[in-house]
């Protein structure tokens, strides 16, 4: 039997991981750690990280990296994830058949929260219906974390929804294809390769923007979107040219979300 804990641990910050999230990370044998290119090499330091500074003397887990597979930019962009997650699941699959042949407790570091615009489930669930994890039956564990919105709306000390108004939460792709969507109030926007924004209509428009949210370079950014939308464009140019990869959210919403008008 292979018992596999996501745990979500929020957006690097080891203050922000639960207890719980402390205690399946320290009860697992196995931990799997995806590298994701040099380009990314911080995404994995701060999983090291946050195994160096939670994990105590009386664990016994060992930490084991393995190089993530490349998703390829095809135009048939769902078809080009689904196999994507295939070999993903393929490379678990071997991991926990090379290092815990016998079975054992896995656990694997996701950012944010398992259910929120992760794949780890699904891919978790390729393994359980496919046999793939070397016969071994396959029990999932899902401890929550901090997702990226909270983490934002925390930062710019705002709530999430307008008062008694429905909130939409988004990616980059969805909102240049379709515009605002219906009758939300408010819509957080995630994935976005960049400036999906653009293809609004600014006006009456307030944005709260976050990059690197919980870490030492994290970037704030907030106002009306006619006025600072540019700003936030150049800004995540920049700082993805300065580290190579970059990691943001934001919210935009057309009532206040706060007592007093958006301005």
């Amino acid at each position: 039997m292979i018992h596999l804990s996501l745990i979500g641990i929020g957006t690097g910050n080891p203050d922000h991981v639960t207890l719980a999230g402390v205690r399946a990370l320290r009860e697992a044998e196995l931990i799997l750690l995806p590298r994701k290119g040099d380009a990314k090499s911080d995404l994995v330091d701060l999983r090291r990280l946050l195994c160096r500074h939670l994990l105590d003397e009386a664990a016994h887990s060992r930490v084991v990296e393995f190089d993530l597979p490349h998703r390829e930019a095809r135009t048939d962009y769902l078809g080009a994830v689904d196999d994507w997650h295939a070999a993903i699941a393929d490379v678990w699959a071997e991991q926990m058949t090379r290092h815990l042949p016998e079975g054992g407790r896995v656990a694997m570091l996701i950012w944010g929260d398992p259910s929120l615009y992760d794949s780890s489930l699904r891919i978790a669930e390729r393994l359980k219906s496919s046999g793939r994890d070397g016969d071994a039956a396959l029990a999932v564990e899902v401890v929550p974390g901090i997702t990226s919105l909270q983490v934002l709306t925390a930062e710019h000390r705002i709530p999430l929804n307008a008062l008694a108004e429905p909130v939409q939460i988004t990616t980059g792709r969805r909102l240049r294809e379709r515009g605002w969507p219906g009758d939300a109030a408010s819509v957080a926007v995630m994935l976005d390769a960049g400036g999906a924004f653009q293809s609004l209509a600014p006006e009456g428009l307030h944005i709260w923007w976050g990059a690197y949210l919980g870490m030492d370079k994290q970037c704030l950014i907030d106002g009306p979107l006619a006025e600072v939308g540019p700003a936030i464009v150049q800004r995540r140019a920049a700082l993805r040219e300065r580290h190579g990869w970059i990691m943001d959210v934001y919210l935009l919403a057309r009532h206040p979300l706060l007592p007093g008008p958006i301005e």
